[in-house]
């Protein structure tokens, strides 16, 4: 099947949605989405209506001059994307993707919508403030790097720890998922990483259904409930100074915990909430993809492997400033490994390493073996998984 300037084209049922600064098109078969510009919009317009590749060429070159208008690369692309469906009346073979099986449609969106509704988001953003005026004020509530060593035993404290992040990062994504209810949308939980941390992550595919203020909502739906359970962690710290070991331990660790996923937000480089927020408002898409090509450009020793992706003269001013926070997330990293994680190391290491100067009948050499090889196996899997990674660019 051949595409001349005389084929007429069928596209498979999409619907279309105005976005910031262009066109989202839903594929309505395969659920996916692709941002496109106002000109192929208006190409789409009219091979809807039935019209020739050729005219339709000659009518954008007159209504874009500035646009380089080329029909037959265009209906291509359309094709690569699976969005064709006929050819001049014959049918084009398409790999028919399967939509995403999403869920969580048991959840109520009325359950959606008492977390998420106009008087919630003053009452989240009136706590996310009150926890910098507590800190500000109380500046012995930040979090310490010994705040995770909850317990004497370290092979506890690691279970603990894990158990314990693992909760949090479920109510984080619990968030996201209350938020997508709240606006009748399904989605899934998936499994994760970023970097060596494994992670929850939300399936949102589906937010591009909605407008950008709506989506950006969505993003923060996390650090909504995130910036709740700091304020609970702060308040409990505050009422009872001299509690029991354990509530304050748990509390330490909470605000620990809290505090450290809301500065990670910030570390751009890896797309974290924030990012799609950024990302959203400004209305630049892919700009991580854009940010690396940009910097690949500038800096030989830095190389990207990612798809060219075409940046538009509007978006270079955006990308800059995306490159800009990518480098500062980047710094914001290595200062936590500073320091949080390399004191902790330390101070693990201390704990741990008079234990095996102890008999095997001790309960400190043993907490000192089993310890070593949780942390062992977590750094062979880690080796591992950069190594795996390498082999797949290198290919």
């Amino acid at each position: 099947m051949s595409l001349t300037l005389n084929s007429t084209l069928s596209m498979v049922p999409i619907e279309i949605r105005k976005d910031n600064k262009r066109y989202i098109i839903e594929d309505q078969t395969s659920g996916e989405f692709f941002e496109m510009p106002e000109v192929c919009i208006d190409a789409i317009s009219m091979i809807c209506k039935g019209e020739q590749l050729g005219d339709i060429e000659r009518v954008l070159k007159r209504n874009y001059p500035d646009e380089d208008v080329d029909l037959l690369d265009f209906a291509q692309q359309l094709i690569e994307l699976d969005l064709i469906d006929k050819i001049d009346g014959n049918k084009v073979e398409i790999q028919h993707k399967a939509k995403a099986k999403l869920g969580f449609i048991w959840i109520s969106p009325r359950i959606g919508k008492f977390f998420f509704n106009h008087f919630t988001y003053l009452l989240y953003g009136a706590v996310f403030i009150i926890n910098i005026i507590l800190f500000l004020l109380h500046p012995s509530l930040f979090p310490r790097h010994d705040d995770i060593f909850v317990f004497d035993i370290m092979v506890i404290n690691l279970i603990f720890w894990m158990v314990f992040t693992f909760l949090f990062v479920l109510i984080h994504e619990l968030g996201h998922v209350l938020a997508m209810r709240a606006h009748n949308l399904p989605t899934k939980l998936e499994i994760g990483h970023r970097m060596f941390f494994v992670v929850l992550l939300t399936d949102m595919s589906s937010v591009w259904k909605l407008t950008p203020k709506d989506r950006n909502v969505l993003f923060l739906a996390g650090l909504c409930f995130d910036s709740v359970l700091l304020f609970i962690s702060l308040i409990v710290q505050l009422m009872f100074p001299n509690g029991h070991w354990f509530i304050i331990g748990l509390m330490n660790l909470a605000v620990f915990d809290a505090v450290l996923r809301v500065i990670y937000q910030c570390c751009f480089y890896m797309k974290t909430d924030l990012y799609f927020v950024f990302e959203n408002i400004t209305g630049c898409y892919n700009l991580m993809e854009m940010a690396k090509q940009t910097i690949s450009k500038k800096f030989s020793f830095f190389k990207s492997k990612s798809s060219e992706e075409v940046v538009f003269s509007e978006e270079i001013k955006t990308v800059f400033l995306y490159s800009i926070f990518y480098f500062l997330g980047v710094i914001i990293t290595i200062v936590l490994y500073i320091i949080y994680f390399i004191p902790e190391i330390i101070y693990a290491g201390k704990q741990l390493l008079p234990g095996f100067a102890q008999p095997p009948t001790s309960l400190q050499f043993w907490d000192a073996l089993i310890f070593s090889l949780q942390v062992s196996i977590f750094i062979i899997l880690l080796l591992y998984s950069w190594w795996k990674k390498y082999r797949l660019n290198k290919m």
